[in-house]
């Protein structure tokens, strides 16, 4: 497999859905217990991961062959690790979907069919990616200059992942490694503890920081980028005093302003639903 977009997410109503790209196959591979999640409509992912473990073992002793198509791949996990966890191909979902009675069935399978007709238009004009992504935030109540910022913030990552990635770092598991140092570098929290600190799970903590939280983000890493860049840093090694140094540059940004205003730029404010607020306050 030539895996692409190891952190790529996308949304069934409310749901966020991990996937990956295999670039020679041309597929898409869907978390399966985001989906059990989505058809079932449980927001508990333990209790998703439950209600896939037993269907699991019933299709099992079924000998269904539908278990048998199904990978372990490593995804992001809501703790901000790389964890591996199964995986399959639309094809395989449809078959899934079968084995599981839900009001959702029929929605999720045409979501499936439009999400591989955006993918392929999206390798033929790939700013289709960045217009959908602005169209989903502009949903979500975002503002224009929100949305700009994500963005950038974005580019920016992009820029700090190729350098790691034509420069030995590995994308399974040291990725993660090196954007949890800076993101404690410059916030005081790692992306977990950040994450708790806003009452999100399985979101993305980027969707749910403040333009400040964006901006210093953007800042610890465009830091990191040229310091390893400038030191020519090679492998997870090399790449860590880069990653602590460019994240302190955008910590002591983040402190002066604080000093000015008086005001924290690390908060627990969130762009969670009203309802789901409620929710979690109970």
């Amino acid at each position: 497999m030539n895996i692409e977009n190891l952190d790529s997410i996308t949304v069934f109503e409310n749901y966020r859905i991990r996937r990956v790209y295999d670039g020679i196959a041309e597929v898409w591979y869907f978390s399966v217990i985001d989906i059990v999640a989505a058809l079932t409509d449980q927001g508990n992912f333990q209790l998703a991961r439950n209600y896939w473990k037993v269907l699991k073992n019933r299709l099992k002793n079924e000998g269904s062959e539908v278990v048998t198509k199904c990978n372990r791949l490593k995804l992001l996990a809501e703790d901000g690790k790389m964890r591996k966890t199964d995986v399959a191909s639309v094809e395989t979902i449809l078959r899934l979907i079968q084995s599981i009675p839900s009001r959702k069935a029929e929605p999720i399978k045409l979501w499936l069919g439009k999400i591989g007709y955006e993918r392929m238009q999206e390798m033929a004009d790939p700013e289709r990616t960045i217009d959908r992504g602005r169209e989903y935030w502009k949903k979500q109540g975002r503002s224009e200059k929100w949305i700009q910022q994500r963005m950038t913030g974005q580019e920016t990552r992009n820029k700090l992942t190729d350098y790691w990635g034509s420069h030995g770092v590995n994308k399974d598991n040291e990725f993660a490694i090196l954007t949890n140092i800076i993101h404690q570098e410059w916030s005081g929290f790692s992306i977990s503890g950040h994450k708790k600190l806003k009452g999100i799970k399985t979101q993305n903590l980027r969707d749910h920081m403040s333009e400040a939280e964006l901006i210093f983000a953007a800042l610890a890493e465009l830091s990191t980028r040229q310091i390893a860049e400038s030191t020519r840093s090679i492998g997870l090694t090399e790449n860590i005093l880069p990653a602590k140094k460019g994240g302190r540059i955008a910590k002591d940004a983040r402190k002066a302003l604080e000093a000015k205003t008086g005001k924290s730029v690390v908060t627990g404010e969130n762009f969670l639903p009203k309802t789901v607020r409620k929710l979690k306050n109970k």
